[in-house]
């Protein structure tokens, strides 16, 4: 469980209003207990249920009070009773859901309103006809998702509730976001679609109206606070212009934002009216005074960097405990030093949007992936679902990127679809594929280079940024789903100290801004933001306790200010100084090897590194023992470390002292922390060092050196 979930009760289950650019006062908040029942996929309604359940939280998520895996040959049923407000003559009254995962059939009173497809979209029913004359009312919603064939899904796997350490997470099923009623007149505002027009000065407004006739018309007004910017009339269904002169610009350091307010007239009656909010910011390309191609917002280039968001909670999966801990996951994102976020392949709640655009997070925001279905029914569904999440995110200024494909998961008609969305949306940049199989559309050339952030091979046309990177490890014991598969990216780093994640984090983002300067590289995305199951490369831990880094270094870093480079006083020497000459065994010695008194003198001798391929000594067993001697002199020693070259998993001991465990494997030198223990036997004149490495899979070498700080 994450702290936020003792402020989790069947009466204030994310009780705030959900969707804050669209905001009428008189709603009724319907999350809570419902009674719950699954039944064979074709099985008839069930006559009993089997428990209750706390909406707004998935069936297999712990907050939901069910914790059951679900899948495609079972139906999820929920049920519960409503008071129907007080509907005066010519009112109606609409049922919203934030979103469902994923085909819902919504009946009220046995009467069937309709089924919508889709895990990640709010849709609504208008419920009015349904209603009986009093008394209370029945709401059934029932609940198909296989998770997987037709479905975008993102990184669910469905039917389990147990991580199993691979890419896929604990799914979502059933209602996962508010469901609430909210009256309306009979003829009504429907929707708003805002966009911003820095160049020209003005708000570009659109509303669209349930019922309306010819007669009516829209007042908009903009305020700064209680202060009048401007205000402007027109027409249902067409655009009107509202002159923003002299506009406060948003961006990630002055998130500033306009209030809004929408009114539905009929001469100078009011009709109907809804609060909103806006942010006057333009994103486009262009080019720096290298001729870089750059990512420029409001005109100005500015370098995003960010943590990779899967948005993901132990105790919700998809749906956050309360709506501070949707607004912690942005405060620390920034707390960070970071200004811009890759939501990865999961849409958020409308909330989670605004908590961006109030506290300035630029976001690059992924389409889920789909299942691999490429039949003709796929594609209707993915792009059906694709439009409906840039339809309904597309009022937040936070969001500046839509990114259609990952990694060629489900990828398909690239070109097509990349020209779609640029003219479904021309406000935005679109990205075709992080990661994936890369075609020449798009605004973006986005690789994952996760061991040296390298920005792409530039074609003069696109910005180049770097979708993902990074992805060191470190175990927090007491903090994670799972402590048995626990592994980070790449190669199943695990670094054994939040000292070694910050080192090799700073290391790596050095180079990503040092990319920024010499190669044109725009943005760059850091894997991840928390841990997640079975993943432990996150900042944070998966339930939020423990930031994993040293905040303030990482923080200064990402804005690109970094301490003076580490001098370092050799203690023992890697092979980059030429050949170094230790003991070596491939057959299992005795315990004690470790020990300074052993005996290794018929232990063979080659010069350092160890491996198979272009290495001083080849090693080609699964496993390798060396033993080196070095001689320290009198000097006090500051703070020694490792410096290590290594596939795969490998223990280091000093003077017989288990010294570091280092996993994965490297492509270069990293540093390493030694233990306490180990560091206090180190002593002037004579000392050893000793080194066991496991080949495993892939490649295998290994190359350990001590240094010291000056």
């Amino acid at each position: 469980m994450t702290r936020w979930a003792k402020d989790v009760s069947p009466a204030n289950a994310h009780p705030e209003y959900p969707r804050l650019q669209m905001v009428r006062p008189d709603w009724v908040n319907l999350n809570g207990l419902w009674d719950y029942a699954v039944t064979r996929k074709d099985g008839p309604a069930p006559k009993e249920y089997e428990g209750r359940i706390l909406v707004p939280f998935p069936i297999e998520s712990a907050l939901s009070g069910v914790r059951k895996g679900f899948n495609g040959n079972l139906r999820l049923w929920y049920r519960r009773l409503f008071e129907a407000p007080s509907l005066p003559a010519g009112r109606r009254l609409l049922l919203h859901f934030g979103a469902v995962d994923w085909e819902a059939t919504v009946s009220v009173n046995g009467k069937e309103l309709g089924t919508h497809r889709g895990g990640y979209d709010g849709f609504s029913f208008d419920v009015t006809d349904a209603l009986k004359p009093g008394g209370p009312q029945e709401l059934a919603v029932s609940v198909l998702d296989a998770t997987g064939g037709i479905q975008p899904r993102g990184k669910q796997t469905g039917g389990r509730i147990e991580p199993i350490g691979t890419l896929g997470y604990t799914a979502t099923s059933g209602i996962w976001q508010t469901v609430w009623l909210e009256p309306v007149p009979r003829a009504s505002i429907a929707g708003l679609k805002l966009t911003p027009d820095v160049v020209g000065g003005k708000l570009r407004l659109l509303v669209t109206g349930r019922d309306t006739t010819d007669p009516q018309t829209v007042e908009a007004v903009a305020l700064a606070g209680d202060k009048e910017v401007c205000r402007a009339r027109g027409k249902v269904g067409a655009e009107i212009a509202l002159p923003i002169k002299n506009a406060r610009l948003w961006t990630p350091d002055t998130p500033h934002l306009y209030d809004l307010a929408v009114t539905l007239k009929e001469g100078d009656r009011q009709v109907d009216a809804v609060r909103s909010y806006f942010g006057m910011r333009e994103i486009a390309l262009g080019k720096d005074e290298k001729g870089a191609v750059r990512m420029m917002l409001n005109g100005k280039f500015v370098f995003q960097i960010g943590p990779l968001d899967q948005g993901f909670w132990p105790d919700g999966i998809y749906t956050a405990p309360t709506d501070e801990a949707l607004r912690y996951d942005v405060e620390m994102t920034r707390r960070l030093g970071f200004n811009a976020t890759r939501k990865h392949i999961k849409v958020e709640p409308d909330r989670w949007y605004y908590w961006c655009d109030k506290l300035g997070l630029l976001v690059w925001q992924d389409m889920p992936s789909g299942a691999g279905d490429k039949s003709p029914e796929g594609a209707r569904e993915f792009e059906a679902e694709l439009r409906a999440m840039i339809d309904g995110r597309y009022n937040h200024p936070c969001i500046i990127l839509w990114a259609i494909f990952n990694e060629g998961w489900g990828q398909y008609d690239t070109e097509r679809l990349a020209a779609w969305v640029k003219q479904h949306d021309p406000s935005r940049l679109v990205d075709s594929a992080s990661g994936g199989k890369f075609y020449p559309v798009g605004d973006v050339i986005d690789d994952h280079p996760y061991w040296i952030p390298n920005a792409p091979k530039p074609d003069g046309r696109r910005a180049l940024a770097a979708g993902e990177f990074g992805g060191r490890a470190l175990v927090t014991p007491g903090h994670m789903t799972t402590e048995t598969n626990a592994f980070g990216h790449p190669g199943g780093t695990v670094l054994a100290s939040p000292w070694e994640l910050t080192t090799h984090y700073l290391k790596l983002v050095r180079k990503v801004h040092e990319e920024k300067e010499v190669h044109g590289l725009s943005a760059a995305f850091c894997t991840q933001l928390t841990d997640l199951e079975a993943e432990c490369n996150g900042f944070l831990t998966y339930d939020r306790a423990v930031v994993k880094v040293d905040l303030d270094k990482v923080a200064a870093a990402n804005r690109g200010v970094f301490p003076p480079p580490t001098k370092f006083r050799i203690l023992s020497p890697t092979a980059q100084a030429g050949p170094v000459a230790w003991r070596y065994s491939f057959e299992k010695p005795p315990d004690d090897w470790p020990k300074p008194d052993f005996d290794h003198t018929a232990w063979k001798e080659g010069p350092a590194g160890f491996g198979k391929g272009n290495w001083r000594t080849p090693w080609q067993t699964e496993d390798i023992w060396l033993r080196h001697e070095f001689t320290l002199g009198p000097e006090k020693l500051s703070a020694p470390e490792f410096l290590a070259h290594h596939d795969r998993n490998a223990e280091i001991y000093v003077n017989g002292v288990l010294a570091a465990k280092i996993s994965g494997y490297s492509i270069e030198y990293q540093e390493f922390e030694m233990r306490a223990e180990a560091r206090a036997t180190l002593k002037p004149g004579r000392n050893v060092l000793a080194v066991h490495c496991h080949r495993g899979d892939g490649g295998q070498y290994i190359d350990v050196g001590l240094v010291d700080p000056e």
